[in-house]
């Protein structure tokens, strides 16, 4: 009954964060409400979130909706700000991140309500120095911290007018770059439930698959109010951790 209450958790986490990022909101406080340790309920979720974003974005890109040149590109510069974050976090408390998370997202919510974070029709994505540094930013505040990262990079493929699907392509391809160092690191250290993980990475997939499927359908107009909610929730929970800490 657990295995199938983390297969449930994965659908509904993977499905909300294929469409707008945030599933880990779902996941990491599910899990630990229920006694998982956290080193094994953080490792459970990288692994999972690692094999589940490889699963929805060759999906998109099996379909050539996104291209192997902005794949590659943009998995590298998540990757280089992934390892990058890993490395700075030991510098940083916990009490500096969760701040910072709560003024990007902030950021980031007052800028859609300004005008600009609108999915458009544009149909290729290339690499400059402006988005190029905002992704290896984001990619850095996930090796940091994490919660949000996906939601971050969404709000920036929506400021360049990206198509819809295609920005949900190229932010799993980040979430696939950003989580694969640190899920090999938690295979490494034995950290990982392996029942518990390959239930909620079961899930994962199945969500993120449904994600994918739903991400063609919905508008621009009802994707922009979801995501306004989940940066709203995500902040709210941000809040609460940073008050829980002074």
């Amino acid at each position: 009954m657990e295995l199938l209450l983390f297969l449930f958790i994965g659908v509904v986490g993977n499905l909300i964060g294929t469409l707008v990022g945030g599933g880990g909101l779902i996941t990491l406080p599910t899990m630990m409400l229920m006694g998982v340790p956290v080193h094994s309920a953080i490792g459970a979720n990288k692994v999972s979130n690692m094999v589940s974003a490889f699963s929805s974005f060759y999906s998109i890109f099996r379909r050539k909706e996104i291209s192997w040149i902005e794949l590659r590109s943009v998995f590298f510069v998540s990757l280089i700000g992934g390892t990058l974050g890993g490395l700075l976090a030991s510098f940083m408390s916990s009490q500096t991140l969760t701040l910072l998370a709560i003024l990007l997202l902030g950021f980031a919510l007052v800028m859609s309500y300004i005008g600009g974070a609108d999915f458009g029709d544009q149909q290729s994505f290339m690499i400059n120095k402006k988005n190029g540094s905002i992704l290896l930013g984001v990619g850095i505040y996930d090796g940091m911290f994490g919660p949000g990262s996906s939601t971050l990079a969404l709000y920036m493929y929506a400021y360049e007018k990206i198509s819809y699907i295609k920005a949900v392509g190229l932010s799993r391809v980040g979430v696939f770059a950003m989580c694969s160092g640190a899920a090999v690191t938690y295979i490494a250290t034995g950290k990982i439930q392996w029942p518990m993980t390959l239930a909620l990475m079961a899930g994962s997939i199945i969500g993120a698959q449904i994600g994918i499927v739903l991400a063609r359908k919905v508008n621009a107009t009802q994707v922009k109010i979801l995501l306004r909610i989940v940066t709203i929730v995500l902040m709210l929970q941000l809040i609460y951790d940073f008050i829980s800490q002074l």
